[in-house]
């Protein structure tokens, strides 16, 4: 279908969506138009396809347990397919527009404990003394101190710092930019880390991070080292450097920080995507009213 190739260009090239983002449109569209086909029998052109034949295929997914986060993802790379094809003058009306999200359960981000960070990076036995155990600290360390995303800190180049106004520059979502500042004593530890890399690599890898093999880092290897160390100082089942971002947001909010602070630090496009950390901070001020008031 020439005007699905064309789609696809335009997510990659035009929208500059994610390697991630890219692969779950395209898989959502060609198994919506699989059921059609299979489970309906139907080999529809565009603008024949009907609001019910969408309702049809959520129903058909809410059959196969799916969650509803998963169906509403679905939903929506179903309407912007449809209001590409809108816009290419492929179809008159979007069989999509009227189809609402599913309601979904709001689960609140979860989070190690302030202490629980100050543990693991105050104590440096629970690192090993050379480079890969320093790699390692550094890398749990610049998670912890800036939120940045796991696809931000692989893709993390030393031009990247500037060393003399304690800041660098992260790439992020959708190609872009923002500044975030570093602590004065992490950079310095930064500098000696640099130096410790190109000793024992040579100037050849432009990234900060690389593997034992001073390959650069891929996702499950950045897991594996976050997932080691914060075994050794937590309970939680989940220990991803997701869960370190959300550890950063909720304790810079506990600590004073202003919301729209944080949202810049964390490159999020709207507010909205900040604000379900006020709800971590409002849980944490309703235990400590409950346990201090004294009319308890």
């Amino acid at each position: 279908m020439q005007i699905f190739d064309s789609y696809l260009n335009y997510l990659q090239f035009e929208k500059h969506y994610s390697t991630h983002t890219f692969i779950s449109y395209k898989t959502d569209i060609l198994q919506f138009f699989q059921f059609l086909k299979i489970d309906m029998n139907q080999t529809n052109t565009l603008p024949e396809i009907k609001n019910d034949d969408i309702r049809e295929w959520i129903i058909s997914l809410g059959e196969k347990d799916l969650s509803h986060r998963s169906i509403n993802r679905k939903i929506t790379s179903l309407k912007v397919f449809f209001q590409y094809c809108l816009k290419e003058n492929i179809i008159t009306e979007n069989p999509v527009k009227t189809i609402s999200s599913l309601k979904t359960k709001k689960n609140l981000p979860t989070y190690f404990e302030e202490k629980t960070m100050n543990e693991l990076l105050d104590d440096d036995g629970l690192f090993e003394d050379n480079f890969f155990g320093h790699r390692d600290k550094m890398i749990i360390t610049l998670f912890y101190l800036t939120g940045i995303r796991e696809s931000e800190l692989i893709n993390l180049t030393t031009d990247r710092i500037n060393f003399d106004d304690n800041t660098i520059k992260v790439l992020g979502k959708r190609n872009k930019e923002r500044i975030i500042p570093l602590l004065p004593g992490f950079t310095k530890q930064l500098k000696n880390y640099i130096k410790e890399l190109k000793e024992n690599f040579g100037t050849s890898t432009p990234y900060i991070f690389i593997t034992n093999k001073g390959l650069k880092l891929y996702p499950k290897f950045v897991y594996r080292i976050v997932n080691k160390y914060m075994s050794k100082v937590s309970t939680l089942s989940k220990r991803s450097p997701h869960i370190i971002r959300h550890s950063f947001a909720t304790h810079m909010l506990n600590n004073g920080a202003d919301l729209n602070a944080i949202k810049e630090l964390l490159g999020h496009a709207n507010l909205a995507a900040t604000q379900i950390y006020t709800h971590n901070s409002f849980e944490k001020l309703k235990k400590t009213y409950s346990q201090t008031h004294p009319r308890n």
